[in-house]
């Protein structure tokens, strides 16, 4: 299966196991085995590198479990045949989603007429609020 012309992963890494979906079905909704459960190991892939796999995990969430599988239940679609392809299409997004390397954020400083602003408007409130306090006098 091809992600990007870069990259693509072995038909065989990739397990589909048909399950009886709940939801709309008509007559077959109890007969037919629609919903497809694909299966990826994500850990033990040797078509993804390091930081795509790192990524993916992350990006996966809890349909990734401890051993590094990642599990996807496609059921929206009424026939088998659809929602194969709905779950292919995922994963494809996903790994795809995990090539992009995010930009690393540089630290900076804050300018300073931010600085000063921010200041000014703390003073302001500061100010409003004190205000409102009630004046105690003292009568000795």
């Amino acid at each position: 299966m091809e992600i990007t012309p870069t990259l693509s992963v072995d038909d065989a890494e990739i397990k589909l196991r048909f399950i009886r979906a709940s939801g709309p079905g008509g007559q077959n909704v109890n007969k037919v085995s629609t919903a497809v459960q694909l299966t990826f190991d994500v850990e033990n892939s040797p078509s993804l590198p390091a930081d795509v796999r790192r990524r993916l995990r992350a990006l996966a969430g809890q349909r990734v479990s401890r051993d590094g599988v990642l599990t996807l239940t496609a059921r929206r679609f009424r026939t088998q045949t659809r929602n194969r392809q709905d779950a292919l299409d995922r994963l494809t997004d996903l790994i795809q989603q995990a090539m992009q390397v995010p930009r690393t954020r540089r630290a900076t400083r804050p300018t300073k007429a931010s600085v000063t602003r921010r200041l000014d408007s703390k003073k302001k409130k500061s100010l409003s609020k004190s205000t409102r306090r009630m004046v105690r006098r003292d009568d000795d």
